[in-house]
């Protein structure tokens, strides 16, 4: 029985160690830090500055536009027929689901204008990243920015070597 018992025991071990040896090392990085600590980012950033403005001009126009229209409207709709007081309103109305569609879609592009821009970025960052994890053997590696870490030990923060890979300081 006693030698059963010592059998079951030293398996028992075994299989305890073969957990631990098992157990996959999880890393944690800022993607969002590195993503601004990176050169391009400031050119990208202009870019995009640049290529919002164009927006805003033309929706600044519009909104002249529709205020130059609506004081007109305001100032003469006592005087106006029906038919003109009609014809007014709609010209208002245009000119607002213009600006509103203009917005959306300024929006929209805009958005895809970045994604498209920052793609090669991340990129880049991500395959520092995987190459880091692979190297110092870590099987998952989360994104602190996108989650709230609640123990994360500083030996699993792997933002150091992977900005020393990307050629950061």
């Amino acid at each position: 029985m006693k030698r059963l018992f010592k059998v079951a025991l030293v398996a028992g071990c075994m299989l305890l160690m073969a957990g631990i040896a098992n157990a996959q090392k999880i890393g944690y990085v800022n993607t969002n830090e590195l993503m601004q600590a990176m050169p391009e980012v400031k050119g990208i950033q202009t870019q995009m500055q640049t290529y919002q403005k164009s927006f805003v001009d033309q929706l600044t126009t519009l909104n002249n536009e529709y205020q130059t229209k609506g004081k007109a409207y305001e100032t003469g709709r006592e005087k106006m027929t029906d038919a003109q007081r009609t014809v007014s309103e709609s010209e208002l109305q245009d000119l607002q689901k213009r600006m509103q569609d203009l917005q959306t879609s300024a929006s929209n592009q805009v958005q895809a204008k970045s994604s498209e821009l920052m793609k090669p970025v991340a990129d880049k960052v991500r395959t520092a990243i995987n190459a880091v994890a692979k190297e110092k053997g870590y099987a998952y590696v989360l994104d602190s920015s996108q989650i709230d870490l609640i123990v994360a030990p500083a030996t699993d923060n792997i933002q150091v070597p992977v900005r020393a890979r990307l050629g950061l300081k």
